[in-house]
């Protein structure tokens, strides 16, 4: 990973969008600061294509969709995603399963997590479990006492010998049926919504995704810009690819800095 301040100026001019994480790459210790929503309300403002991707569930996402200056949500790591059009006020959502595959998997996500908080002691469910549709989501760190790296890995295997996709977030780990993560999702919306091809050459430079975690790593691989935190590099060794920047400071105020980098470009 590369300061971000190496970030080359003709470079940061050709950027359209930014994609961004929620949890501890907007966010510092759990809260959103003004300055870092002030930066979302600046990019939008300058033109850029804000769109928020997190592990995050649909009832927070519903909210987000309709309050923030953004785009687009994705969300539950890409199960769906959510645009509110203010014009019409609809807030449309998309979902990747069908209506019977959602309320099959939900029943025996429901039926695993009991299996997993039985096994894996100090765990818990998710706060925000209530207001999830596709996927568990186990606390390791959020509202319970950290639990150490082994039982992180445990909640893992347990997803995994159920057939499920794992995530580690830096909060969560998130489990669900199904093939798909931020970046399967991320093509969609972008092609259906904004007829914006992912994989056309040329485009991946055009948009930045900044994050902080593991369940970040597809997108950190596909977009040749993609920017970390400062924070990302305390989960270094989990994460299969990492970013190809990385911002001096954490969290939100690293956020900042990627926002202010992109504004001075246009300027």
């Amino acid at each position: 990973m590369r300061p971000l301040l190496d970030f080359p100026l003709d470079a940061r001019r050709r950027v359209l969008g930014v994609l961004t994480d929620i949890d501890d790459t907007l966010t510092t210790a759990g809260r959103l600061t003004a300055a870092a929503y002030a930066a979302l309300e600046r990019l939008r403002a300058a033109g850029f294509r804000v769109i928020a991707i997190t592990g995050r569930p649909a009832g927070w996402c519903d909210h987000l969709a309709r309050m923030w200056p953004v785009d687009a949500v994705v969300g539950e790591n890409g199960a769906f995603w959510m645009r509110h059009d203010a014009r019409q006020r609809k807030l449309r959502t998309v979902h990747v399963a069908d209506p019977a595959q959602r309320a099959d998997r939900r029943r025996r996500l429901d039926e695993l997590a009991q299996h997993i908080l039985a096994a894996v002691p100090g765990c818990a469910l998710a706060s925000d479990q209530f207001c999830r549709i596709a996927d568990i989501a186990i606390d390791f760190c959020e509202d319970v006492p950290p639990l150490p790296p082994a039982a992180i890995d445990r909640i893992v295997q347990l997803m995994k010998v159920a057939g499920l996709t794992a995530k580690i977030s830096s909060i969560h780990v998130n489990g669900w049926f199904g093939e798909y993560d931020k970046l399967s999702t991320v093509r969609r919306l972008l092609a259906e919504e904004f007829g914006v091809d992912l994989d056309r050459p040329g485009e991946r430079e055009r948009w930045v995704f900044v994050g902080d975690s593991p369940n970040d790593a597809p997108m950190f691989g596909h977009l040749p810009n993609a920017i970390g935190v400062a924070n990302v590099a305390d989960h270094a060794d989990r994460i299969a690819t990492l970013p190809a920047w990385i911002t001096p400071s954490r969290s939100g105020a690293g956020f900042v800095e990627v926002a202010q980098a992109l504004l001075a470009a246009r300027s």
